[in-house]
Formats: C-alpha cells, structure tokens, sequence
C-alpha cells in the first residue's frame, strides 16, 4: 500500500457493563496493553490510543505506548478517535485511520492488516472485517451483527448491509461482522460529520450511517472472530485465551 496508516485504539474508562475496562488484568497486563501490543504487531504505522482517562494514558506511556486524552462524553468509538486524530496528526500526514477497538485483547495482527489493506482500491471508504458464522445459535442471536454483501473476490465482499436480523435469508453462509474498521481520513472527516441515520437508529448499528450516505464499505473474511470483552465471563474467556499463549 502507498498509504500513510495511522492506527487508533479507543478506550473509555466508564463502560456500564465492565468498569475500568481497559484496565482489567490479562495474564499480568491490562487489556488496553494487549490491544496495544497487538496493533504494533501489525506493523502498518504509528499507534495511538485515545483515551479519556489520565491513569489510562500513563499505563500506555510506561508500556512505550503514545496515548491521547479525549473528552469523556464523545458518543462512539468513531468521535473519539477522530478527535484525538486532530491532536495527534494535525498536518494530516496520515491518510488511512485504522480504528482497533480498545476491548479486542485476541486480535492477530494479520486481520488488521486485512482490513487495510481493502483500501488500496481508491473506490473502496471503510474497510472492515467477517468471519462465517460455525455455530448454529449465532444465526439467530441479535447480539452477532450480520454482514450481507456480495462476493467480489475470493475472501472479499462488498457490503450491501449491517443487521441484527438473521440475513440473508435461503441456505448459504452468513457472516458476522467484526467492527474493526480501516477509512480513508476523508470518509471518516465525513462519517462523523453526519447525523446518525434512519436505520442506523433502528438496528444500533454506526455502520448503517455511511452505508445510507452511499460510502462503499468492503469486507475481507477472516478465519476467527476475535473475542470482545463486554462482561465478567468474556474477561475470564479473554484470560483463559491469553494464560495459555
């Protein structure tokens, strides 16, 4: 790629479900350290993390991390790093923002490097990620986001639409999405700048929002999905995961 990447890790220290999140201990390290360690792996450009918590940027700073603190209301993920993006690289050096979300201490380096990799097709806005779906209750399960698109290449799919619902429907694979996303600077300067759409607001689901302003959005599938850690049980899966490395 003849990009610039800049890859940004979000982190928010007030999650309902798990407080103090990003610094929960895995196998001797917080989360956030993980996440960190797994974006440098990646090997696509600077990291950074964007926080709104000055004990969350210390702990970054002593693992030789750089982090950048945030307003603590920013509403998603996308807001916060594109805030901590105008701190960071005001001059705009950096073309292609990969947003590494702060709860994916599993991540492999090499999705991430998938996901930009969607974007040397200059047609190409968002990249982002999916895995077919194995279990037969993840069909079903509106907590697993479903990607529907359409087969461009081997491994490749260009996105048509996000949904909780079980689509598409007929025999076949379906695809759970990992919201993982690599934007062209400009198609995030746009995403954020727009207002949350009509099906974004039903479905809870930011993507839907560049999808409906007609921002091609490609897909590369992977072979796992990563663990999110959202509660107790996924913390404890997360260091069952990470103990045996």
């Amino acid at each position: 790629m003849s990009s610039r990447p800049l890859l940004l890790i979000p982190a928010r220290l007030a999650s309902t479900r798990l407080p103090n999140k990003p610094l929960a201990d895995i196998a001797g390290k917080p989360m956030i350290v993980h996440v960190l360690d797994r974006a440098r792996e990646a090997d696509l450009g600077p990291v950074v993390v964007a926080c709104d918590d000055a004990g969350v940027a210390e702990i970054v700073t002593a693992a030789g991390g750089f982090a950048v603190l945030t307003r603590a209301d920013h509403p998603s993920g996308s807001d916060r790093i594109f805030e901590a993006i105008g701190r960071f690289d005001p001059d705009g050096r950096h073309d292609v923002i990969v947003n590494v979300q702060g709860d994916l201490p599993t991540i492999e380096p090499a999705p991430i490097r998938a996901a930009a990799a969607l974007l040397a097709d200059e047609d190409v806005a968002i990249g982002t990620l999916a895995a077919e779906i194995r279990i037969e209750a993840e069909r079903t399960n509106p907590n697993v986001v479903k990607a529907v698109g359409t087969e461009i290449a081997p491994g490749r799919l260009r996105a048509l639409y996000f949904t909780r619902a079980t689509a598409p429907w007929g025999d076949g694979p379906l695809f759970h999405h990992i919201g993982l996303y690599a934007y062209r600077r400009a198609a995030l300067e746009r995403f954020v700048a727009l207002p949350p759409s009509p099906l974004e607001r039903r479905e809870r689901l930011e993507q839907l929002r560049a999808l409906e302003a007609g921002m091609r959005i490609d897909i590369a599938v992977v072979d796992t999905v990563p663990l999110g850690v959202d509660t107790a049980d996924d913390l404890e899966h997360a260091r069952a995961a990470l103990r045996s490395r």
